[in-house]
């Protein structure tokens, strides 16, 4: 079963899509040239296009995973620009029935796009119906019920999926296997960010330095998404107290004011490891027991919080808790204890 969760909509650092994200499309690079980072899954992608291109076929059946807030759908509608087709876009929780996947389906032109977001998340029922699509492109359905059903095979246009996940692991073994390729978004450097938040400032019209853009970077998660955001609500600050222009002092006094400190952490996160070293002696400490501390749900400490805490190197999961890093003490300005004085736990950050 997939656990579900909400995400605040107030955390600025979230990754997730919120209501407030509705420029986010305007800001999408339209073509490959365009788009920044990434450059291992740009540079396959852009041999299958001109390959397929060539050959005057249709792309490959796609499955692109990672993080939220990457670039995933930004990719599809790349691909589906430079093939020269229409992409049609859909999640895998909308596609409730097999009728459901069947309309997409048939509604697609040839060399049409098909975008599933969060595919992982599609019913049993519904899989079972696609898997012949990919691999024949055709229906299968089953009319009528008992003695008098009859299966009537329905011939469809060539067409590529191209399929989106956070979570490549709860995808089943035979619909993975049915993607021809497979590209893995990895979390974004600073400076690649920086040039994302200078081309953004670009079309927003906003006036921004580089060290402001980069200011912004260092503390956006390694995120496109949470880039973007930080951008236009520093842009309210640097309106309403500044200039207009967004300098590095601007950008620091803003961030500060949003409480999201210079690696990007928000006050939830500065709450979870200062409970696990004030409440627990720096660990280990259950999942269940700190969410309850906390009084958070469980799922939202191990899906929002977590990862990044690991990535930057100041915690760590072991099989009896939760524990923190030299690096959490330093970060939290807090008296490093003697332990890590006699032992390496060799816990670095990834940034």
């Amino acid at each position: 079963m997939n656990q579900e969760y909400t995400v605040d909509p107030s955390r600025l650092v979230s990754p997730d899509m919120t209501p407030a994200d509705t420029e986010e499309v305007s800001l999408r690079p339209k073509t490959l040239d365009d788009y920044v980072g990434q450059e291992k899954a740009k540079g396959n992608l852009k041999v299958y296009l001109r390959a397929a291109q060539q050959r005057g076929e249709p792309m490959d059946h796609i499955l692109l995973y990672g993080p939220p807030g990457l670039g995933k759908t930004t990719l599809a509608g790349i691909v589906a620009q430079e093939m020269g087709v229409q992409i049609r876009i859909t999640s895998g929780p909308a596609i409730e029935k097999p009728g459901d996947l069947a309309a997409l389906l048939t509604n697609l032109q040839e060399g049409d796009i098909l975008f599933i977001d969060e595919i992982h998340r599609l019913s049993r029922q519904v899989e079972e119906v696609l898997y012949p699509a990919l691999e024949d492109f055709a229906l299968d359905i089953m009319i009528g019920k008992g003695p008098s059903a009859q299966s009537i095979r329905i011939n469809l246009p060539r067409f590529t999926l191209v399929g989106a996940t956070t979570r490549a692991g709860q995808l089943t073994g035979p619909l993975r296997d049915r993607f021809g390729i497979l590209l893995k978004l990895e979390p974004y450097s600073p400076r690649e960010l920086g040039r994302i938040i200078l081309r953004s400032a670009g079309i927003l019209g906003v006036p921004i330095t580089e060290e402001g853009a980069l200011e912004l970077a260092r503390c956006a998660r390694g995120t496109p998404r949470i880039a973007n955001r930080m951008l236009k609500r520093v842009r309210d600050f640097a309106t309403v107290q500044g200039d207009g222009t967004i300098d590095e002092e601007t950008a620091i006094a803003a961030r500060k004011w949003m409480d999201i400190d210079e690696l990007g952490l928000d006050e939830l996160d500065r709450s979870v490891l200062r409970a696990i070293i004030e409440m627990y002696g720096g660990g280990p400490v259950g999942l269940e027991t700190l969410a309850a501390a906390l009084g958070e749900e469980s799922v939202t400490l191990e899906d929002i919080c977590e990862p990044y805490l690991m990535q930057m190197g100041m915690l760590t999961r072991t099989p009896r808790g939760r524990c923190v890093t030299r690096l959490a003490y330093e970060h939290l300005h807090m008296a490093v204890p003697k332990r890590f004085d006699d032992e390496d736990s060799g816990q670095t950050s990834m940034f």
